[in-house]
């Protein structure tokens, strides 16, 4: 026998001897018991049904609503599906859900769970479906983080308008509702800046019978309720927070004078202005507690938007997160991962809302200005159930909301807050009638922290300084905010501070609804003094946005100034990416501010945007002939000098400082035999190893090959 049948043999008789026996064949089966076992504390009835098989095992024979999903189900109050789903449970509706239904040929997962009693609702994503899949680049991003183990290719581009149009097609009878962050931010004419136009309101291209805008757990159950009185969804014109088309004469009450008309979507078409001038009103009822009807002609038809429901009581959001969760992916991922949920699944949030108002943020467009609490009841009972999870190993990773330290805050005397219309209650100027007072918060923080199994709790959200640092008539709350901020340093912080001063210049600031950046300089510098007096060696990591509306180059050469001479190396940046509904992407698509009609500048081309980008990386000595160049051609060559300290140019291997993503406080590290090191106060070269250059922390320069900045 040749050698090489010798050798094929001999692996015969191996696989023989390790994969075809039945006691091996048994200890599969045992470990994939065990691994299944291992993976959910649940069974499958447990979760909403997501196929016939799953449906049947619950023994019904029609289900009343059906909800398409462009996210993985997961069974979280952090997922908008599961929440709108479990909240039609327990008001009684048999319920299941479709996630990420393959849109292609022909459509059985459109079908597999045939036709509703009542509706069809489509939930697109817990994150725009645009902003998930595309980069400010207009890029292919890597991974959508909403999707088993990433994959990209789950859902298509604008789920709401996708998924509508097929469920039309196969059932044109069946009624259709949009809810989401996709819809809800397109309820109007807005502009699209990845197709870079003004499109309609998406009722017009998706063709479906409603939108339910903003949270939308008491519209779903009111429709349902309504629908199955017999009423058909062309004349449900009454419901709370939801929008839809229908002909002049048909509007309820008709065009009066307490509705707000809007320019139509034709007019604005061919006048920015007119674009620009409906925003305002948008924003406006948006966050008001008394909303008028909104309308807008498109199409020769009216889209008409009917006024929110009220701020949720602390009852009504318990009620939203005290339901049956199983806060886990379903078991169809078994063996996947779901990096959303990965972040997020040791976590709690406590508040909805955010009175902030940032220009380029659609938090308040979709969740409201005023901020909905839950009760510490409801908050303890959840981190019980995260402390009960197989792999909690004692480390809750943020205990927030939009903005961490806002619970608990609201207007003092109510009846300000009915007439007001500011878009934020915290610029230009925090309003005198907000009650800053962090005591309940504490509260949550000191009760969850003395739970068994609670070994730290993080805050993982952003924090608003501004907040902290104001100062109340009450001293009350001022030594509450002391307290809080020392506190927030010394327990709270994994090694790193999330803020968000978003920019240095206070002109730009101000367009962005942004506190002046000398706040940041009065909240580092309190940082640093409790990491000193603690012997604490943290972080604080800011987040800077470029090219946003009314910043110019210059702008970012002084950013960069400012911030080389606070050590930091910026690493946490990004490029201003236009969102519908957002005040900002109004002003970089109109060219005017939407609140002042006055011109405003934006960057838009690849060239401007990068001619802005590339002063964060100052740094980096391969940009610095470019960063020169640039200054010179703008006629700030004085900045330079303070780039640079006036050293001679040097083109060695890049070597970046290991603080590339934030700054450290100035403590002094300890060596040997009591031996202490001096503070640093400059960014310099280290030659340790043996006089080696230490290696990169820099995330684009890894392995020593370098990496194109997305």
């Amino acid at each position: 026998m040749s050698s090489q049948k010798k050798k094929q043999e001999s692996a015969k008789q191996n696989r023989k001897n390790t994969t075809s026996t039945p006691q091996r064949r048994e200890q599969k089966v045992t470990t994939f018991k065990e691994q299944t076992k291992s993976y959910s504390r649940f069974q499958l009835t447990d979760f909403l049904p997501t196929t016939k098989k799953e449906v049947e095992l619950r023994g019904w024979d029609q289900l009343d609503i059906i909800l398409f999903s462009g996210d993985a189900y997961i069974d979280h109050p952090a997922f908008g599906v599961a929440v709108i789903g479990r909240t039609l449970e327990a008001a009684g509706y048999k319920v299941a859900i479709v996630p990420q239904p393959d849109w292609h040929g022909d459509f059985r997962d459109f079908k597999k769970l045939g036709r509703p009693r009542l509706y069809f609702g489509i939930a697109p994503g817990a994150m725009d479906s645009m902003v998930n899949k595309y980069t400010a680049n207009r890029r292919l991003r890597s991974e959508d983080a909403y999707s088993p183990d990433g994959r990209h290719d789950l859902r298509p581009e604008y789920p709401s308008i996708v998924y509508a149009n097929i469920l039309k097609q196969l059932y044109p009878d069946v009624p259709v509702v949009l809810g989401g962050i996709e819809a809800s931010l397109r309820r109007l004419t807005h502009y699209d800046y990845w197709k870079d136009c003004l499109r309609k309101c998406i009722l017009c291209d998706a063709h479906a019978d409603m939108i339910i805008y903003g949270m939308g757990e008491k519209q779903v159950v009111e429709i349902a309720k309504e629908l199955e009185t017999g009423i058909k969804i062309k004349d449900l014109k009454n419901v709370p927070q939801t929008v839809y088309l229908c002909k002049e004469e048909e509007i309820p009450g008709r065009i009066n004078e307490d509705d707000i008309v809007l320019h139509s979507h034709e007019a604005c078409l061919h006048n920015k202005k007119f674009q620009a001038e409906n925003f305002k009103y948008i924003e406006e009822e948006s966050n008001k507690k008394h909303a008028q009807r909104i309308l807008q002609a498109v199409d020769n038809l009216y889209a008409v938007v009917n006024p929110p429901y009220p701020t949720m009581t602390t009852a009504e959001v318990d009620a939203a997160y005290d339901l049956p969760y199983t806060r886990e992916p379903h078991p169809k991922y078994r063996g996947k991962t779901i990096p959303a949920y990965e972040m997020i699944k040791h976590s709690v949030n406590i508040h909805r809302g955010c009175f902030g108002g940032c220009a380029f943020c659609t938090i308040s467009a979709h969740q409201g200005k005023f901020v909905s609490c839950r009760s510490k009841e409801s908050i303890l009972k959840e981190v019980k159930q995260v402390i009960e999870m197989p792999d909690f190993k004692g480390y809750l990773s943020d205990l927030g909301g939009p903005s961490a330290n806002m619970y608990g805050m609201a207007g003092k005397n109510q009846k300000a807050c009915e007439h007001c219309k500011r878009p934020s209650c915290v610029n230009p100027e925090i309003c005198p009638n907000l009650n800053t007072d962090h005591s309940r918060l504490l509260d949550i923080y000191h009760s969850v922290d003395e739970l068994s199994g609670i070994k730290k709790s993080f805050i993982g959200s952003g924090v608003r300084y501004d907040l902290l640092l104001h100062k109340s008539k009450d001293e009350k709350s001022n030594e509450a905010a002391r307290q809080y901020t020392h506190e927030l340093i010394t327990r709270h912080v994994s090694g790193r501070l999330k803020v968000a001063p978003e920019h240095t210049s206070d002109r730009v600031l101000k367009l962005m609804r942004k506190p002046s950046f000398q706040q940041f300089y009065i909240f580092k510098r309190i940082f640093d003094r409790i990491n000193r007096e603690e012997g604490l060696r943290q972080q604080i990591i800011p987040y800077f946005i470029s090219s946003h509306p009314g910043c110019q180059e210059e702008d970012m050469a002084e950013l960069a100034v400012l911030t080389k001479d606070l050590d930091f190396h910026l690493e946490q940046i990004q490029d201003f990416t236009p969102t519908p509904m957002t005040v900002s992407t109004e002003a970089w698509y109109t060219g005017y501010d939407p609140y002042t009609l006055e011109p405003i500048f934006s960057a838009k081309t690849p060239k401007e945007k990068l001619a802005q980008r590339q002063f964060f990386f100052w740094y980096k000595p391969e940009a610095r002939r470019d960063i020169e160049r640039e200054l010179q051609r703008i006629g700030r060559s004085d900045l330079i000098g303070k780039l640079y300290d006036n050293v001679p140019k040097r083109h060695p291997r890049a070597v970046y400082d290991p603080k590339a993503v934030g700054s450290s406080p100035d403590i002094p590290r300890r060596r040997s035999a009591g031996k202490v090191d001096k503070p640093n106060t400059r960014h310099k070269s280290t030659t340790s190893n043996g006089g080696k250059k230490p290696k990169s922390y820099n995330p684009n320069f890894m392995g020593g090959r370098r990496h194109k900045q997305r």
